[in-house]
């Protein structure tokens, strides 16, 4: 993460006033609760929040400010503008393009490659009504 520019990351959060009012859980220490799920293959905000709580003495040195709640994670992520980290993987991607351009992948194409995580997400159908059994039955 050391390596991420946290300026840019900072000039996103401030062009959609992500941190505005927060006291405690800034943006950057959602986008670390985020990224460390994800690099770790957590699936809930529970299992999150468990794993983070077990190495609580090293949050600070993994860069985070503060105790990382569930409840807390889970507002942070309902509440506050997506286009911040949208924005954020724009400048990553910009950063990884120069530095991959001329490594073969294979094939040859005319434009852009991109490769992006489609992690399957499973839905309780008595929580997610929209999600019905008919929808499910056509996609299989």
């Amino acid at each position: 993460m050391e390596h991420l520019p946290r300026y840019e990351f900072q000039k996103c959060v401030s062009r959609y006033h992500g941190d505005h009012q927060q006291k405690s859980f800034s943006c950057w220490d959602q986008f670390l609760a985020m990224s460390f799920a994800q690099f770790t293959y957590r699936e809930s905000l529970r299992d999150i929040e468990a794993c983070l709580g077990s190495i609580g003495g090293k949050l600070y040195h993994m860069g985070f400010r503060s105790k990382v709640a569930r409840s807390t994670l889970a507002d942070a992520n309902e509440l506050r503008d997506w286009r911040i980290f949208a924005d954020f993987a724009q400048v990553l991607i910009a950063i990884a393009r120069p530095l991959y351009a001329g490594d073969p992948i294979g094939i040859d194409l005319d434009a852009s490659l991109y490769a992006f995580d489609s992690t399957t997400i499973d839905l309780c159908l008595s929580l997610f009504p929209w999600s019905d059994r008919r929808w499910i039955a056509r996609s299989t």
